[in-house]
């Protein structure tokens, strides 16, 4: 059983005939798409899609920090700079 990650399901048919309608009513929560009852896409507001964003380029950040501490370095002075 495939798992939904949203409160609010529509039809893919339902959100081509009123997608503006469908938006207004989610109160800004996600939205689970379904197609022949199976989870096919989420529609979520723009600033929770932003946010998320942020969110995986943080973590790549840390990640590449932590590779980064792993590599051997090279001690120069500022004179030879």
């Amino acid at each position: 059983m495939q798992t939904i990650h949203a409160t609010t399901t529509v039809s893919i048919s339902d959100l081509k005939k009123n997608p503006s309608d469908i938006i207004k009513r989610s109160h800004g929560a996600p939205v689970a798409i379904l197609n022949h009852n199976r989870t096919t896409a989420y529609l979520v507001p723009a600033e929770a899609f932003e946010a998320m964003m942020e969110q995986l380029d943080d973590q790549y950040l840390i990640q590449l920090a932590k590779d980064r501490q792993q590599e051997r370095s090279i001690k120069v002075s500022l004179d030879d700079l």
